[in-house]
Order: structure tokens, then sequence, then C-alpha cells
């Protein structure tokens, strides 16, 4: 038999960051809001753990055991002691490198469907705590909806949301390596006080409300400035999107995909013509949240 599961990107409404820690991690707020761009990651009986990959950016993922999800995979069997002999298959439409939570997706979708076919019986609980181990932004992917994530963003509490938010994200012509921005972010506050990071209450009011315009107002990213300094061409982009009458344009999390918050459906519609229009990134998606985590797809039995 084998298992489907979908999986949403993300985008940080909130990425407040903190000075480094002495592990090289940093305290963050994260608020994430999970959006309707979807991994499929199906999971099959094998001989031994495989990986393959289709659809858009799928030569950028590697295929071996650094994946989240074979890491996934072998982190639940490790649990329970039993082979980790599984193909996992990932249809990709995330963007790869795009700060949008594509690998990380993967790895909660593995992890799931892993718990599913092998009837592993792993508690809610459990999935998270494996989850934490993988990455930061590992956990958020299998509840979606939205959420802050505080830690280094793998401590999660949910958030109440009052609405639909309609988004448009531009993707860019390379990726961008998180741990680099991060570094980057940390040259560029040297010497400086770097604040505790707390979530918001005007955007934490503004989502419970379902309020794009006071969303808008409050939408921020700290990484932003870092992912910046490294790509500066994404300046351009945001300034069309903004030009195109989006309420609030941003980078998503560590980039480089950027992120515009529109009004409705019709605005989000024309920002996304002027971006495809523009020459200034590769392609233009429009999607909406919050939307659900890692949901099981489908079950085929074995004939």
């Amino acid at each position: 038999m084998s298992v489907t599961v979908r999986v949403p990107a993300k985008v940080n409404v909130q990425l407040a960051v903190g000075a480094a820690r002495p592990d090289g991690f940093h305290d963050l707020a994260n608020v994430f809001l999970a959006v309707g761009l979807y991994d499929e990651v199906t999971v099959s009986p094998a001989d031994e753990l495989r990986v393959t990959c289709e659809g858009p950016d799928a030569a950028q993922v590697p295929l071996d055991g650094t994946n989240l999800a074979a890491r996934a995979a072998v982190a639940l069997a490790g649990r329970r002691g039993i082979e980790p002999a599984v193909h996992i298959h990932i249809a990709k439409d995330i963007p790869v490198a795009g700060g949008m939570a594509g690998g990380s997706a993967d790895g909660a979708a593995a992890l799931f469907a892993c718990n599913t076919l092998w009837s592993a019986g792993a508690s809610r609980a459990e999935l998270l705590a494996i989850c934490a181990e993988l990455g930061s932004d590992v956990p958020f992917s299998l509840v979606g909806g939205a959420a802050l994530g505080t830690g280094r963003g793998e401590q999660l509490t949910a958030l109440e949301v009052g609405g639909t938010f309609h988004w448009v994200f531009a993707m860019a012509e390379r990726g961008l390596s998180t741990p680099a921005v991060f570094r980057e972010f940390d040259r560029l506050g040297e010497g400086l006080d770097i604040p505790e990071p707390v979530a918001c209450e005007d955007l934490l009011d503004a989502l419970a409300k379902g309020d794009p315009e006071a969303l808008a107002g409050a939408v921020s990213n700290d990484l932003q400035p870092a992912a910046l300094s490294l790509f500066p061409e994404l300046a351009d982009t945001l300034a069309v999107g903004r030009g195109a009458g989006a309420l609030a344009a941003l980078v998503s999390g560590s980039g480089p995909t950027t992120a515009f918050l529109t009004r409705d459906a019709e605005s989000a519609q024309k920002a996304a013509q002027a971006l495809s229009a523009s020459g200034t990134c590769r392609t233009v998606r429009t999607a909406q949240g919050p939307v659900p985590g890692a949901t099981v797809m489908g079950h085929s039995a074995a004939r």
C-alpha cells in the first residue's frame, strides 16, 4: 500500500529575531500562516530507503539522507526499532530554498505518512517532538493554520484567525541559504542592542479579526535587511508589488520569495499580473491562508 500526505507552504507575517544564542540559534517570535501552495509526499514499502522528486525545482532537491523527508522516516523508524525501508516520492509545488518551508513541509508530510503506513501509533505530541528535532519550521508544517512559534520557532501556540487572507508570492531567479541569511543578520547587528523578540499585539489582533488592512500595517520581518543585503534585486520586486496595489510587501522568512498581502482575490490577480510582467521574478503564484497542515489525501492498498 501507499499513503499520500498533502502539506502547505507558510508565510511569516511576523518574524522577530533575537541575538544569536550560545548554541548558534536565535530566539524568535515567528507568526506563521499556512497558505495554499502544496507539496504531496507519497510513501510506500520498498527494499531500502529512497527518495524521488518531481515538479518545479525538483532538480534542486537532495535525494540522499540529508533530505528532511528521509530524515523524518529514519527518526520515526529509529524510535520504533524498525527499518526505514520506504520509497518517499515528493510531488513538489512549494518553491525550493524560497523561505516558504518547502523542505520542512516535506519532512512533516513524510513523518505523518510513515506513521500511517507503518501503523506506528505515534501520538501528535510525539510527532511534534520529532518535528522539532528535524528543524525549527517542521512542527508548524504538521499543524498548519496560524501559530506563534517561540524558542527557535518550534514551540507553537495556535492563533485565532477571523477570515481568509489573499497573498501573491513572487519566486526569485535563485535561492538563498537560510544559514547565510542568519549569518548576515548577525553581521549587520554587530555592536547593536538587539531586543528580545515578542509577538506584535496589533498583528495578532488583526489576524483574529481577519482584517487585511490592519494586518498589512503590522507585518514585519527582521531578516529582510539581511536578505536584501545578500540579494539586492529583491527590492525591485517589492517595489513592483507595492506599485500594483499590494497592501504590504515583504520577504517571506529568510527569502528570497517575496510575499504581497492584498485586499481580496481580484487585487491579488492584479498584483500577480504586474509582477509577472515586470521581469523582476521567475514565477508568480497566488494563494490564500490559513489552510490546514499535513493531511492524509489517500491510501492505496497493494493489489
